[in-house]
């Protein structure tokens, strides 16, 4: 019995002897494992609900191999997509596969922390002591000195002792069933597959984590023939790294989580909301025949503070209770206050296809860094909006854009409330490249201050505020 495809693709089309062969190299532990891991979801019973997440590392082309559902994950991401499939298909059997330098490396938080919520995945670590695929550098699990490309007189102390993965998740809260298991000699391969099926058994019962680390073989950078690299795994590896069950909990079957539903009236039942009148879908407006193209890129940028992400959100709700379809993507930069962060909008016709917004068609620049950075970013015939009040010496900027200076911070100001001004730059924006309906601003603006109705009447002079001015200032 198994669980891989009748014939392997990755390589020659799937034809003559490459179409049933790996890309392991000869004596890697990988192709041992995967056997026992398809003989155990074949003997289960559970091919057609198995959900096998795939590294970035030796085994990153395990979906090429293993006739079940398969996702890739980014590198040392494996657990949290696990977790993601489990809580989205309680129903699945899902398996996260991984090597040292993914799952003990860059993804070790990611490892314990999804270790420690115990809910039933099956992680398979396979520890062969070095970065197989990138070179053979220096792994979290190498040994006290071993030699790799990037230790090449040895582990030392001052590089920190090798990693005991098995032990270190035994001693969680969460898992129930974690053992250390190797493969140089056919007991030792017998008592893996036991572990393996075991582990699978455990969460197809839903009765918790289980995690089963494999002592594998790597003869190609332990440059040894596959006999000298099991010798080597059987009086080196498992002195660090001893064998055996390091925990074996008893538990009751408890995860019976039903599915979860994704319908809209499922997801607002649950939080509470209320779909609001002017966001419900409708027939697209007419697109506006003055716009040069079908497809409208805005970037609003300052420091942090200055309410562009605010406003990029008000203009893409607003877009798309129009009918429009409408993404905005922020961008923070490291300063809390100064600097600039920025946000991406797009609003389209019928669809968005890329969000970035690389050449906007009008720029909002509440401060001098951001007018400097994204001024010449606008093309010809685009509009800069810039707020006068705080930019008086503003840098030199590009010919044939339609340049704005307009006070937002001053006009708030004498509303009483300096923080309305990214309000008034909308304002602005709308006067100068109608857009959208003046209502169907005013509206969105309404829904999202449902909670706060007496801020209403500022924002809405906020927003005529920014469209007065826009009369008034003089193009340069």
């Amino acid at each position: 019995m198994s669980a891989f495809y009748g014939r392997f693709s990755r390589h020659a089309h799937g034809e003559g002897l490459k179409a049933h062969s790996t890309h392991y190299c000869p004596g890697c532990g990988h192709g041992v494992a995967h056997r026992d891991l398809s003989a155990a979801i074949a003997e289960l019973g559970i091919q057609d609900r198995t959900v096998l997440i795939s590294p970035v590392g030796c085994a990153v082309f395990a979906h090429y191999y293993f006739d079940v559902g398969n996702s890739q994950a980014a590198h040392g991401r494996a657990p949290a997509v696990a977790l993601g499939h489990k809580l989205a298909h309680p129903e699945a059997v899902v398996i996260s596969y991984q090597g040292d330098g993914d799952l003990a490396s860059i993804g070790l938080a990611e490892t314990i922390s999804i270790a420690q919520l115990g809910l039933p995945i099956t992680v398979l670590f396979i520890n062969n002591a070095i970065y197989g695929m990138t070179g053979g550098q220096l792994a979290p699990t190498s040994l006290m000195g071993q030699k790799t490309t990037t230790s090449p007189d040895g582990r030392m102390p001052a590089m920190g002792q090798p990693l005991k993965m098995a032990e270190l998740i035994a001693q969680l809260d969460g898992p129930v069933y974690v053992e250390r298991v190797a493969l140089y000699s056919a007991r030792e391969r017998a008592k893996a597959r036991r572990a393996i099926k075991k582990a699978i058994t455990l969460q197809l019962e839903g009765r918790g984590y289980a995690f089963i680390e494999i002592i594998a073989e790597c003869p190609t950078h332990l440059k040894m023939t596959p006999q000298q690299a099991e010798e080597w795994v059987k009086t080196k590896m498992v002195e660090a790294f001893p064998l055996g069950v390091k925990k074996d909990l008893t538990v009751e079957p408890w995860f019976q989580r039903p599915a979860p539903l994704f319908t809209p009236e499922a997801v607002l039942g649950l939080s509470g909301a209320e779909p609001c009148p002017e966001e419900e879908p409708r027939a697209p407006a007419p697109w506006p025949a003055h716009l040069p193209a079908r497809d409208i890129a805005f970037k609003l940028a300052g420091s942090g503070g200055d309410g562009a992400q605010t406003a990029a959100l008000l203009l893409t709700r607003a877009a798309i209770a129009e009918g429009y379809d409408a993404t905005a993507i922020p961008s923070y930069g490291p300063e809390s206050r100064g600097g600039t962060s920025y946000a991406d909008v797009h609003i389209a016709e019928r669809e968005v296809l890329n969000p970035a917004a690389p050449a906007p068609h009008a720029l909002i620049a509440f401060n001098a860094l951001s007018l400097a950075k994204f001024a010449a970013t606008v093309p010809p015939g685009g509009f800069i909006l810039y707020d006068s009040t705080l930019i008086t010496a503003p840098p030199p900027l590009p010919a044939g854009r339609r340049i704005l200076p307009i006070p937002f911070t001053r006009l708030a100001a004498e509303l009483g409330r300096p923080m309305v001004k990214n309000v008034v730059a909308l304002g602005a924006l709308q006067a100068a490249l109608p857009l959208l309906p003046e209502d169907r601003v005013l509206a969105t603006l309404q829904h999202v201050l449902k909670d706060k109705p007496s801020l209403l009447p500022l924002n809405a002079a906020a927003f005529a505020a920014g469209r007065a001015a826009v009369g008034a200032a003089a193009p340069a």
